[in-house]
């Protein structure tokens, strides 16, 4: 157990420092723009060059991690599923409220439940993290029919989102740690400030 939790932690860390190196080195949402480039490999780095969907992925996982079995394997089901609900909602021009919004309530929600140590039913926490999901999915089903390859390209964002979200797990075992809890809720009122931030824009701040 004790082995396995230091994997977990130096896994933890190392996910830790590629998330700072991506907060410095792209400022870039991921949804800015149309005529997006095809391809599996496009459509898997794609999730990673926007702050606001790669915060809101880890948060999913790490909030799972968080609230324990089953929703630590419910809501990595959940996001992607939801996503494509939205990507399909997207690329027929669905009505929807502001995307740019529900993205950022999404970060600010998902953050604030960490910090907060926000223990929500199942079913709550997989409706909070479905609806999110939706307007997730919604921004890039807007931009799929000008891919190239917009299959392989929905393969490869759906992988990466996946990835994300074991991530959001790798640090949730910090939980295990001696004060880890108190890393891990930092790290929600973290996210959960940003989350502000976008939702300030968003609303024309």
């Amino acid at each position: 157990m004790e082995r396995a939790a230091r994997r977990g932690s130096h896994s933890a860390w190392l996910v830790t420092a590629v998330g700072i190196g991506l907060l410095f080195s792209n400022r870039a949402a991921a949804h800015t723009g149309t005529g997006l480039p095809g391809g599996f490999v496009s459509g898997f780095v794609h999730p990673f060059t926007g702050l606001d969907h790669l915060l809101a992925m880890v948060s999913v996982g790490l909030w799972g991690a968080f609230l324990g079995r089953p929703l630590i394997y419910i809501l990595p089901v959940v996001f992607p599923a939801l996503m494509v609900v939205g990507a399909i909602m997207g690329m027929f021009g669905v009505p929807l409220p502001p995307v740019e919004v529900g993205i950022a309530l999404s970060v600010l929600v998902l953050g604030a439940s960490i910090a907060l140590s926000f223990r929500a039913p199942v079913w709550a926490a997989s409706l909070i993290v479905a609806v999110f999901a939706v307007f997730h999915g919604y921004a890039h089903g807007k931009e799929l029919p000008s891919a190239a390859d917009p299959v392989s390209y929905s393969v490869g964002f759906v992988l990466a989102t996946g990835l994300l979200h074991v991530s959001g797990i790798c640090l949730g075992l910090l939980n295990e740690r001696p004060h880890g809890i108190v890393v891990t809720r930092s790290a929600g009122a973290f996210i959960a400030v940003i989350g502000a931030w976008f939702l300030f824009r968003a609303i024309g701040g």
